[in-house]
């Protein structure tokens, strides 16, 4: 809890709420998220190094289940990533009654099937995101928000035509929110979820493995030096 007490603190949340209203605000201009890929990368190198540019829930959840970041700075980004985009929806949908928001529907798929996208879409760009934040590594090469924004364009090439692409619950919930179109909402939400859960169960996986690994290496050792000799 002492965190919430740093400027540093307030100063990431702050951004957050900022980047996701950008981003929002320029993906629904551009007739909402035909490729949002190049806004992400973008902001991801403007307010990458004040909060981690986030910008996304599901990418928030699944940094805290990797425990890169607390339960406290998770909620906090989740509120402001959510107001940020009710904030962008409202300030777009003044434009005109006529204007699209781009609020996620269900075409030509049922929900079981639009669940089964939404949920590849989301659990790529998850693991993506932890993967190249990961400062575990030292393989990483090139620019972590060009993979990520090269992520992002994935997830709308395979989920827009189906579902409108929800990767992005925030993105998906702020105009649903302002037209007041909840229906099969509810999957979006389910996905993320489940998107998080199985990346922890692949952490766990991982983790099980490198433990595996370093104490075969230990037990294996000694044998080697008795061959050496």
């Amino acid at each position: 809890m002492a965190e919430i007490k740093r400027w540093t603190f307030w100063r990431a949340v702050l951004a957050e709420f900022l980047g996701m209203l950008l981003f929002i605000f320029f993906a629904l201009c551009a007739i909402i998220g035909k490729d949002g890929s190049s806004a992400i990368a973008t902001l991801a190198q403007t307010f990458g190094h004040i909060s981690g540019a986030h910008l996304n829930p599901a990418v928030t959840l699944g940094l805290l289940v990797s425990c890169q970041i607390s339960v406290l700075r998770c909620v906090c980004y989740i509120l402001a990533q959510m107001l940020g985009a009710v904030t962008a929806s409202a300030i777009v949908n003044t434009f005109g009654a006529n204007t699209p928001l781009g609020v996620n529907a269900l075409n030509k798929v049922t929900p079981a099937q639009g669940f089964a996208i939404e949920f590849f879409a989301t659990l790529q760009l998850v693991l993506c995101v932890i993967a190249v934040t990961d400062k575990r590594r030292n393989d990483i090469q090139g620019s972590a928000p060009l993979a990520i924004g090269l992520s992002v364009g994935l997830g709308h090439l395979a989920a827009i035509s189906f579902t409108g692409c929800g990767i992005n619950p925030a993105r998906s919930f702020g105009p649903a929110v302002i037209r007041g179109k909840m229906a099969n909402h509810w999957v979006i939400i389910r996905i993320h979820f489940r998107a998080v859960m199985s990346h922890f169960c692949l952490c766990f996986v991982l983790t099980a493995v490198m433990i595996i690994n370093k104490m075969s290496q230990i037990i294996l050792c000694p044998v080697k030096l008795l061959r050496q000799v």
